[in-house]
């Protein structure tokens, strides 16, 4: 069957078919498949000062992630990917929900909310960075008046993932009110005025018909703000540098660490650890379209 439909094809028409998927091809050609295949390749490999691959080694660069400082380091990427997703769908969804509605103003809000949506992930580390500096941080003169001491946010142990994490929310939140807001706006009125007429309101209104209606919308913000986070180096990288202490060392920081930072040249256990991070993002997938995909209702 399949041969018949391609031999009625002519010449041209197979021409113009391979002309426009040729850049699909060529771009995941050279940014997905070559990259994955090359890091195989080094994660295999050892390699000199410069980095360049010497001798094969097996699994010599995955045996040594069998650590306790690799097990702290996937510990706190479970850590900040967990706060960032919670925080970055909950707190969107809260902002969506009142500026949805059809106020006067309500449009000044929502470019204001979505601001943060155009701001690079070093121009945000930044400006977070002079808010909360010491000598001059408006956060620490705000809890001050009511009499409130300001932690370390970036030079603290404990603070440091969370303030990170706080910045990685409010870079992803713009767009994910974009979003949810969209999914708000496209609700059938006809729908929502029956359930108010069946006794449906407040939390059970928003849970049992609002929540429903919009799930793709959320669905949609859940796995890109999980990628987003599993993702995020510009942040530690400009903030904390990974520190203090390693507190904010997160799996890709961890790779750019290896690989990149201070001339390391580690390619080889840098790509075995991005082979980690490829296995983790590939079950976080399978579990969100296997398990929570399947609560998703679509019109």
């Amino acid at each position: 069957m399949s041969q018949s439909v391609i031999s009625r094809w002519n010449p041209r028409e197979l021409a113009l078919t391979v002309l426009f998927l040729a850049p699909a091809v060529v771009g995941l050609g050279a940014f997905v498949i070559f990259p994955l295949f090359q890091a195989v390749y080094l994660a295999t490999m050892g390699s000199d000062i410069l980095g360049n691959p010497t001798r094969f080694v097996g699994f010599q660069h995955f045996e040594e992630l069998f650590t306790p400082d690799f097990g702290a380091v996937l510990a706190r990427t479970a850590a900040f990917t967990l706060m960032v997703v919670v925080a970055g769908v909950v707190l969107p969804m809260t902002l969506a929900v009142p500026l949805s509605q059809r106020l006067p103003g309500m449009r000044v809000f929502r470019t204001l909310f979505t601001l943060p949506f155009a701001y690079s992930a070093s121009a945000a580390s930044v400006v977070w960075l002079l808010m909360l500096n010491p000598a001059m941080s408006p956060v620490n003169w705000l809890l001050q008046l009511v009499g409130v001491a300001a932690p370390g946010w970036t030079t603290d142990s404990g603070w440091a993932l969370v303030t990170v994490a706080g910045v990685t929310v409010w870079m992803v939140s713009g767009f994910n009110l974009l979003v949810l807001a969209a999914g708000l706006a496209g609700l059938d009125e006809q729908v929502l005025e029956a359930a108010r007429i069946d006794g449906a309101s407040g939390v059970r209104h928003f849970t049992g018909i609002v929540l429903p209606m919009i799930s793709p919308s959320l669905f949609f913000v859940i796995v890109t703000t999980t990628l987003t986070a599993l993702q995020s180096l510009g942040q530690p990288q400009v903030m904390t540098d990974g520190g203090p202490n390693g507190a904010t060392s997160t799996l890709v920081y961890s790779i750019f660490n290896q690989a990149f930072h201070n001339n390391n040249s580690n390619y080889g256990l840098a790509s075995a650890q991005g082979l980690v991070l490829l296995i983790v993002g590939v079950l976080l997938a399978a579990v969100q379209f296997g398990v929570i995909e399947r609560r998703v209702h679509y019109r």
